[in-house]
């Protein structure tokens, strides 16, 4: 009797649930404190600050993306305090949200529940440790995902409050990073409408039409409340952007080999995947009005999104958590196709164990996503040198990665710099955390500071004498007196002055090869 009790404890779906968000935030926040790739893992740690002290993006500094992740790290911050530890607790919890979900989702198929368990657990350990703190990509990627949970089990719990949700899933990955939310958007709606019209079932469409607007007044009145023109943030998250892509796409290089390379066992989930539903449109007159089909439509446009989206950014591939995800529902499918199903899901088990645990040890235990894993983890520093609102973090980073103890000599010495000048300045800098530990308006112009046309228009981009007026107005409004450039590592470029203020007006002084100072004097 005790046993059984024990049982039906330890398999009671609320045990479970905990279990896996307990097994995913920690995982997350363990991996998160391992090192540093500055420009990524604090990405949005200045400009969570900075909203919270009244500077919003956009109107205050350039932005291309990440607009929804910024406002939810100052809600962050301003629940649990400015420190790297509440940092690290919005992405671990996002990924122990994601991780519940996926859970339930599984379970509206009746999927018994140790699978559910074990697939829920392999994608949760792929999902957001590869980064392990808030990046645009990831909270895109996982709110479209929640709009594609929310369509899921709309159709599998006949539900309509999840026709309302789903949109507003889908604008806040749009809010968080314009793609990949933008390739998967049009052909949910277009599958929504259709699903609607194949079934005679309009709530789908009318409750959707509800979420879609209750969505664009909040993000109106945001926008309103905090003084953001329509026309600065059409210029900004939309068109050079937009810009930016375009110039990419020309620029593609595709190659089959690597193409099939990298993506290979996400591919050998899903080509199966494919081949089921085809067989079963052609041996079931019916399945096109069947709620499996959409279902397997828009994990298909899902994944489709995804790839492309790797393959354009040519970024560090984080979308392996596909991989658990599209064997689950390779699953599902097979349910209704395999007779003999216990040792081919068993099969399909033992691969998505083995490529969880491929994948788990490139880029959790060495950190490729932020271009550690050539980086000795055990030369790191405590990262409390450099401020106590870092605690937690242990602080080694590719560009100096002999020798942390030195960056942190340089970043401290250039904050005590920082601190001694008392007159307004202007801080440029991919070290996105200087406002908050110094805690003052250092007036950034923008977030990031590259020269490849991502962070901002640079010369030959159509959008580039918006950003210099943008940035001399930004001068001149707060009475810039000096600007400061820090680097990550490289020389600093002066093409970040130069090439948008006037040089006559400027006195530059090298404290070293990565900071200099360039005098602003009236002209």
């Amino acid at each position: 009797m005790f046993l059984k009790k024990i049982n039906n404890f330890i398999t009671n779906d609320k045990f479970l649930l905990f279990i896996i968000f307990l097994v995913s935030f920690l995982i997350n926040k363990n991996y998160a404190n391992l090192g540093a790739f500055p420009i990524d893992t604090f990405l949005h740690f200045d400009s969570g600050f900075r909203i919270l002290n009244g500077e919003y993006p956009i109107k205050d500094f350039w932005i291309v993306s990440g607009i929804a992740v910024d406002y939810l790290e100052a809600l962050f911050f301003y629940l649990l305090g400015v420190s790297w530890k509440t940092h690290v607790i919005h992405s671990s919890l996002f990924n122990g949200i994601i991780t519940l979900a996926t859970y339930g989702v599984l379970r509206s198929f009746q999927f018994k529940k140790i699978y559910s368990f074990l697939y829920s657990l392999f994608f949760g350990i792929l999902a957001y440790p590869p980064s392990g703190t808030p990046f645009v990509d990831h909270h895109a990627a996982f709110f479209a995902l929640l709009g594609i949970y929310c369509f899921i089990l709309a159709l599998n719990n006949k539900k309509d409050f999840y026709w309302i949700f789903m949109p507003i899933f889908f604008g806040l990955s749009f809010f968080s990073k314009q793609v990949p939310g933008s390739y998967i958007i049009l052909p949910i709606a277009i599958i929504t409408i259709f699903y609607s019209i194949i079934k005679k079932e309009y709530n789908p469409i009318k409750y959707s039409l509800l979420g879609s607007v209750v969505f664009f007044i909040i993000v109106f009145f945001i926008g309103a409340a905090h003084g953001i023109s329509l026309n600065a943030f059409f210029t900004q998250y939309i068109m050079h952007p937009q810009s930016i892509a375009d110039k990419r796409l020309n620029n593609l290089n595709f190659s089959f080999g690597s193409f099939v390379t990298h993506y290979k066992f996400i591919f050998l989930a899903l080509i199966p995947l494919i081949y089921l539903n085809i067989s079963n449109i052609f041996n079931n007159k019916n399945y096109l009005k069947e709620k499996k089909f959409y279902i397997f439509l828009i994990i298909l446009f899902y994944t489709v999104g995804l790839i492309f989206h790797q393959i354009l950014t040519k970024n560090q591939i984080f979308i392996y958590f596909l991989c658990p995800l599209l064997f689950a529902f390779l699953k599902i499918y097979l349910n209704s196709f395999v007779k003999s199903k216990k040792i081919i899901f068993l099969i399909i088990l033992a691969l998505t164990f083995f490529i969880t645990i491929k994948y788990h040890l490139r880029f959790n235990e060495n950190r490729k996503f932020h271009e550690l894993i050539n980086v000795n983890l055990n030369l790191s520093e405590e990262a409390y040198l450099i401020d106590k609102r870092l605690e937690g973090l242990k602080w080694i980073t590719p560009h100096h990665r002999n020798n942390p103890k030195n960056e942190i000599d340089f970043l401290n010495n250039t904050l005590k710099i920082l601190k001694q000048d008392k007159r307004n300045k202007m801080v440029m800098t991919n070290y996105l955390f200087f406002s908050t530990i110094m805690n003052e308006k250092l007036n950034s112009p923008s977030k990031t500071y590259t020269l490849n046309g991502v962070s901002f228009p640079v010369k030959g981009n159509k959008y580039y004498l918006s950003y210099k007026k943008y940035l001399n107005k930004k001068v001149k409004d707060n009475e810039i007196k000096v600007i400061y450039i820090i680097s990550l590592g490289s020389e600093v470029s002066n093409r970040y002055v130069y090439d948008y203020l006037d040089k006559n007006c400027i006195i530059e002084q090298i404290f070293t090869k990565q900071f200099k100072k360039y005098e602003i004097n009236k002209c």
